[in-house]
């Protein structure tokens, strides 16, 4: 996958005023600068933060803002107040701002010099001061932000800080992405659908339908030279079945595996797509449905959504972004059955055939099966299953009037016993706070049976992505009560029918 962070850049503001001085002054710009570099040489900032000149008046701050919106490699801001600032001079300038924002509540020193404390050190240190000043006019405004207390050269500071700059990332990614749909969403299904328009109103993706057939000619076009050094990567990387090297009786389909693959790469990088969607049902000329070309596609961080479900792809994508560089990975999932034995319940995810191998530190096996549907050959996939760890499922539903994000932390185990005649790959977690608040609280809420299972970023990142998107995010955690639950959900509906005006 490409770094997404590469040539991208969060601005460091800092806010003063003219009253102090010019020593004073030169005193802001040498700490900002400082808490700044502190914050560029952080491991876990994952993007360059760029100071910029210390702000002392509405017009520079209004001009701050503008830069930032036209400037394509910036992918946010940091404000910070390091002396008093006053806050009607942010007004203009928050009201232009449009790239994310994060509050930075911090001052230059960690400890208090306290025999040394005068006047003239009161007057410079005075962002516990300042910043109140600040989170006034932002959140009189209905500015969303997110606000980290503490010094910069804290780890805990400066992995919140990191984690939004992935939000923020991400929310860059989709802005920018184009989703390619080859055919229609599953017949009959409806947490598939979607408003496609109003996901580009809001979320900024361009979501568009490709006939089958041209995915085919491209598929087509795929020359034998290029399927040959495919499938030696492919021997190199996996554990391939014997039946499908070189010699075997079924080497034809994971040639075949390979065709689908380059052309759909190749498709999707000559029209600038970074997701895309399948549908068992509008198969067209493939002789297979994808599987092993899904599963690889995902591993460099393109976005999938299977059935045609382009709201997952969108989510998958988002979260190949964040998670870049992390351990861990991200891959459509879906909840397929459940382990219901009391004290040991935890859910069985898996799909047809698209799970993405970064979910795995473990070598795949590459294979072939029977499919029962889509009425196609028997296709090729990679089966392993995923690492035990922290994760976060997340699906997005259309609400009507809204997009709902629903997050359920959960906890990635082994499975309790082999899965011989399982020839997938998959997961098994343990949804928090247990399987059954779990899923009456999913239920509650409408969320999709599609999801994006990522062990990368955790829930703070969907947080920081929902709030910087505008959009709704039902959180089912450890502290989560069905009760409690159902009481957000009507809150939120109320809310936001509200936020959006008449």
């Amino acid at each position: 996958m490409k770094n997404p962070y590469e040539g991208k850049e969060i601005w460091f503001l800092t806010g003063s005023q003219d009253l102090y001085g010019e020593e004073t002054l030169a005193q802001v710009a040498e700490q900002s600068r400082a808490v700044a570099t502190l914050l560029d040489e952080a491991t876990g900032v994952p993007v360059t933060v760029v100071w910029k000149p210390v702000l002392k008046d509405r017009d520079a701050i209004r001009r701050a803002a503008l830069d930032a919106n036209a400037d394509e490699a910036c992918l946010g801001v940091i404000t910070w107040m390091h002396t008093f600032s006053p806050a009607k001079m942010w007004i203009l300038g928050l009201e232009a701002l449009t790239k994310p924002m994060l509050h930075l509540h911090t001052q230059a020193n960690v400890a208090l010099p306290w025999a040394d404390i005068d006047m003239d050190f009161m007057n410079l240190n005075q962002a516990a001061h300042g910043d109140r000043e600040f989170g006034y006019i932002a959140t009189r405004l209905g500015v969303a932000r997110k606000t980290v207390v503490g010094h910069a050269s804290d780890a805990r500071v400066q992995a919140r800080v990191g984690t939004w700059a992935r939000a923020a990332a991400g929310w860059d990614a989709m802005r920018h992405l184009r989703l390619a749909r080859f055919g229609d969403n599953m017949r009959d299904v409806a947490v598939t659908e979607g408003d496609k328009t109003e996901a580009e109103i809001r979320l900024g993706v361009s979501v568009n339908t490709w006939g089958v057939n041209d995915l085919v000619a491209a598929v087509d076009a795929a020359s034998d030279a290029e399927v040959d050094a495919l499938v030696a990567q492919y021997d190199q990387q996996y554990d391939v079945a014997a039946e499908l090297r070189a010699g075997g009786a079924r080497h034809e389909s994971l040639r075949y595996g390979a065709r689908v693959e380059i052309g759909l790469r190749t498709f999707l990088e000559q029209g600038g797509f970074a997701a895309f969607t399948t549908n068992f049902q509008d198969l067209g000329g493939l002789r297979q449905l994808p599987g092993l070309a899904v599963q690889r596609l995902m591993a460099d961080g393109y976005g999938f959504g299977a059935e045609g479900d382009w709201k997952t792809a969108i989510l998958v994508r988002a979260a190949k972004v964040m998670g870049y560089g992390l351990p861990g990975g991200a891959s459509l999932m879906e909840d397929y059955t459940y382990e219901l034995t009391p004290g040991k319940e935890k859910i069985l995810g898996a799909h047809m055939l698209e799970i993405c191998p970064t979910l795995t530190t473990a070598r795949p096996r590459l294979e072939v099966h029977p499919l029962g549907i889509g009425d196609r050959e028997d296709p090729v996939r990679l089966v392993f299953d995923t690492d035990p760890g922290p994760g976060v499922v997340v699906a997005m539903s259309d609400m009507r009037e809204r997009f709902r994000l629903t997050a359920n932390v959960v906890d990635v185990v082994g499975p309790d016993e082999p899965l011989p005649n399982l020839p997938v790959a998959r997961a098994v977690w343990q949804p928090q706070p247990d399987l059954a608040t779990s899923a009456e609280c999913w239920l509650t809420a409408g969320a999709a049976h599609h999801t994006v299972l990522t062990t990368a970023v955790g829930l703070e990142a969907f947080e920081d992505l929902a709030d910087i998107a505008g959009i709704e995010l039902a959180v089912i955690d450890e502290r989560t009560t069905a009760r409690g639950f159902t009481r957000e959900l009507r809150l939120n509906q109320a809310y936001y029918r509200l936020a959006q005006g008449m």
